[in-house]
């Protein structure tokens, strides 16, 4: 009997599904055109989606002409080392994907975070086998305030829940407001979040020794995951990895 109720229950939820699809068609996440298909990708929109699949760098996740497995370094990072050990990302930020990753950085827009969520799992997947905690890069309380969520965050959660990864979502704070990055050159950036950030006291016990991967939607020049990482190791944390939903891969789209 409750086997009967239950099927009923998702076939009457999978009727109501259908009639909505129906009368209020799934509009993409990449163009805002409604579609005829399912799920936040129209069919035709989704092989114009550029994945990095977490390859690349194994440091920066910059797309290199050469693939060499773990042995993979970009220039810059073969000269220099970031402050985290690794760093994975799902697409490359480029016309097709701005306008998904904009309709969620600023207009909260969250029907495509389950497919989001998913891409970075599978990108992610090496660095989250050994991951304690998923560390979203956090708000300034008065910017969370106005804005009212952090996609950061939304990211972080849905790649937990995707993975079965831990997510920490307060383990960071940010200490003071600084002005967008958007604009800025590398220099600046670096200028504007140096030391903007620490760990929380009531997460600092969590952080000391563990495998954090940091969270964020875009991977720019770094700036912000760099003084992120700073503060997570300051704090004592074992190893810091990247995980990101888009790479920057060309200066044009600086501007973010």
């Amino acid at each position: 009997m409750d086997k009967d109720m239950h099927w009923a229950a998702r076939s009457a939820k999978a009727g109501l599904r259908s009639i909505a699809g129906f009368v209020w068609p799934a509009r993409s996440i990449l163009t805002g055109e409604r579609h005829g298909g399912e799920g936040s990708v129209a069919p035709e929109d989704f092989a114009k989606l550029t994945f990095l699949n977490g390859g690349g760098c194994r440091s920066c996740a910059l797309p290199i002409a050469v693939e060499l497995g773990e042995a993979s370094l970009c220039g810059a990072c073969a000269a220099k080392a970031p402050k985290w050990d690794q760093a994975r990302a799902a697409l490359a930020y480029d016309d097709v994907s701005r306008q998904a990753v904009l309709e969620l950085k600023h207009a909260g827009r969250r029907d495509g975070l389950s497919a989001m969520s998913n891409w970075m799992a599978l990108a992610g997947q090496d660095v989250l086998a050994d991951t304690d905690w998923l560390v979203p890069v956090p708000l300034h309380y008065q910017r969370l305030a106005t804005r009212g969520f952090n996609q950061a965050a939304w990211l972080a959660q849905g790649v937990a829940r995707k993975s079965g990864t831990l997510a920490l979502v307060d383990g960071l704070s940010r200490t003071r407001a600084t002005p967008s990055q958007g604009g800025l050159s590398a220099r600046q950036r670096r200028k504007n979040v140096s030391g903007a950030f620490e760990v929380r006291k009531s997460r600092a016990a969590r952080v000391k020794g563990a495998t954090i991967t940091l969270v964020d939607d875009v991977f720019t020049t770094g700036s912000t995951l760099t003084a992120c990482s700073k503060a997570l190791l300051k704090a004592g944390a074992g190893r810091v990895n990247v995980l990101v939903l888009a790479r920057v891969v060309r200066d044009a789209d600086i501007t973010i």
